[in-house]
């Protein structure tokens, strides 16, 4: 029984799929012949309009070439007044006609006038003998043509009719009169539809669609003799044409005009595969039900039978069960007393695991403070370095009995030992967090850092330029922290072009993007790849040994950070280095703060 379940279940699935295939199949053929039917109705609508477009003009050639004043022009081309009066005229009816174009033409298809012959690319001069309708018309017949005008490039539609001389019908033909239309406006009502619609002339060559991929191919492969009569009547001058290359599909088609033209409508396959996947989804969903259906049936009468099973065995497993539970319980007394050992020393290895991280947490904080005593000692050799200076320079002056300048030396002194304090006392704001906020000129903070390092500058004989641009720029800020991330930077630019043939750094100020911008570039070697992704890490530092912590830079970009502000650096164009301080500028300054808490020497 067993063996012959999946046979079974292999045909049922057979069926199965047999039967969907089939709704599938009906629902796209029933969806495909609606979808055609409708496309029919819609020729029938579309079809009479056309024709009505196309048989609007056919008798305007006809009462033109009955014209007395028509005849007089084709007896008097060469009189310039009676081609100007024919000119005029045309023009005046193609525009209260509303057609492309009209024009006279005399026997040998020369135009000798037309409503267009004040345009650049009149007719007036232009040979069409070489077009179906002149032919025609020539022989007495009204001519009609489609194709692209070889003056204008502008595809139309062209009515001739002969001009007979002195105006009576059935006389000798003198010339050929011509009104040209466009099927544009026609053409844009189809740009709604979904489905491709085309207007193909009798050799099948597409030459209106609303797919302008599908214009000027064919629907099928040209002959060579349609290609030879193409070539020879340039209706599609300037196009190759060639099959298309998608495949179309079915279509409904109606004749119109009176060139053997067909309008088509290729209706989309889409629909009709909805509609059969819908028949198929639903033909599926019945099986699905059934299926289910009959599982369940199946399903109960094995719960039944396994009811029965299950009460025997539970009978079984009961007395299993207390067996077990004996074993078991055994086992469990055993592992609790060893799990009390492992939690024992749980406890233990937890105590020394508490003790060894509070000594981590010691070792941090002296490490802290190593850093926190290097970085007092790099930022408290510049102002030294000043004061060491000016002392030296009011020894000088007081040799040589100037006093003024030695008692303002001394002022200097006096302001860079106040500078030590407040750098002191900023290495101890970095503990409490307690930072004077004001109102910062960032010009003045420039000009005061350079001040402090002049001496140093001229005694690398090291030109520095500043400048600080035309508009004040200020920022929010402590004055203090402001400067010592300046002469931070200045000091590394000095020592980067000690070596350099030329040792000079330049100092730019100025306002980008709502945010004040100082930016000071050196002449030295610039900046390696390899340092540069080090740069701002605290201790790292490319100086020799004793020369420096590694510590200014990473204070700085902490400086700065703390302002809401960036500090970046590369290597522009010319060589050199270049560090960026940005801070947001500030919109309305507060000068009388500013001028408080501002501090320069």
């Amino acid at each position: 029984m067993r063996a012959k379940q999946p046979l079974l279940l292999l045909l049922c699935l057979m069926a199965s799929a047999a039967i969907v295939a089939g709704a599938f199949h009906l629902g796209s053929r029933r969806a495909q012949a609606d979808v055609m039917e409708q496309g029919s109705r819609q020729l029938q609508l579309m079809a009479p309009d056309l024709q009505s477009l196309l048989e609007r003009f056919e008798t305007l050639p006809f009462v033109l070439g009955q014209q007395h004043e028509v005849a007089d022009a084709l007896a008097h081309a060469d009189d310039p007044a009676v081609v100007a009066r024919m000119n005029a005229s045309l023009q005046a009816i193609q525009r209260q006609a509303r057609v492309g174009a009209l024009y006279l033409m005399d026997r040998k298809g020369l135009t000798i006038a037309a409503s267009n012959w004040d345009q650049p690319l009149g007719f007036v001069g232009k040979n069409f003998s070489y077009r179906p309708y002149f032919s025609e018309a020539l022989a007495g017949r009204a001519g009609r043509f489609y194709g692209i005008g070889t003056n204008t490039g502008e595809a139309g539609y062209f009515i001739a009719q002969p001009v007979h001389r002195n105006g009576s019908a059935g006389g000798p033909v003198d010339g050929v009169i011509v009104v040209k239309t466009t099927l544009d406006e026609f053409e844009n009502t189809w740009a709604s539809s979904e489905d491709p619609i085309v207007l193909a002339d009798r050799s099948g060559v597409i030459f209106r669609t609303n797919r302008p991929a599908w214009r000027y191919h064919s629907l099928h492969p040209l002959s060579a003799a349609t290609r030879a009569e193409l070539a020879r009547t340039q209706q599609y001058m300037g196009q190759t044409i060639t099959p298309l290359a998608e495949p179309t599909g079915p279509y409904v088609t109606r004749a119109v005009g009176r060139l053997g033209w067909q309008l088509m409508l290729f209706p989309g396959t889409g629909r009709a595969l909805r509609a059969g996947l819908q028949w198929a989804a639903g033909a599926a969903l019945l099986l699905a039900c059934a299926g289910v259906s009959g599982w369940a049936l199946h399903q109960r009468r094995r719960r039944l039978q396994e009811r029965t099973e299950s009460r025997a065995a539970l009978q079984r497993a009961a007395r299993d069960l207390e067996q077990r539970i004996h074993e078991r319980t055994e086992e469990l007394s055993a592992t609790n007393r060893h799990l009390a050992q492992k939690y024992a020393k749980l406890q233990e290895a937890e105590r020394l695991l508490r003790n060894t991280r509070d000594e981590f947490v010691q070792a941090g904080k002296l490490a802290m403070l190593g850093q926190m005593a290097a970085g007092m000692t790099h930022e408290l050799n510049q102002p030294l370095a000043a004061i060491r200076a000016f002392a030296d320079n009011a020894r000088t002056f007081l040799a040589r009995g100037m006093p003024e300048q030695a008692d303002g030396n001394l002022g200097h002194i006096s302001d860079a030992s106040a500078r030590m304090g407040a750098i002191i006392a900023q290495l101890k704001g970095f503990a409490r967090k307690d930072e004077a906020i004001a109102s910062v000129d960032l010009a003045r903070s420039v000009q005061a850092s350079a001040f402090l390092l002049e001496s140093e500058f001229k005694r690398r004989n090291t030109v520095l330029e500043i400048d600080t641009g035309a508009t004040p720029l200020h920022v929010t800020g402590n004055a203090v922290r402001i400067e010592q991330v300046l002469i931070n930077l200045l000091r590394n630019a000095l020592d980067a072009v000690d070596g350099a043939p030329e040792k000079r750094v330049w100092v730019a100020m100025a306002q980008e993007d709502g945010a004040a911008v100082v930016r000071i570039r050196d002449s030295g070697p610039g900046i390696s790849a390899q340092v540069a992704a080090h740069l701002f890490e605290p201790f790292f530092t490319t100086k020799p040994s004793g020369q420096g912590l590694g510590l200014g830079l990473a204070i700085s970009s902490s400086i700065v950070q703390a302002m809401n502000g960036r500090l970046g650096a590369h290597n522009p164009e010319g060589g050199g280095a270049q560090f960026e301080l940005r801070l947001p500028l500030q919109a309305v300054p507060d000068h009388n703060e500013h001028d408080s808490e501002e501090h320069t020497p």
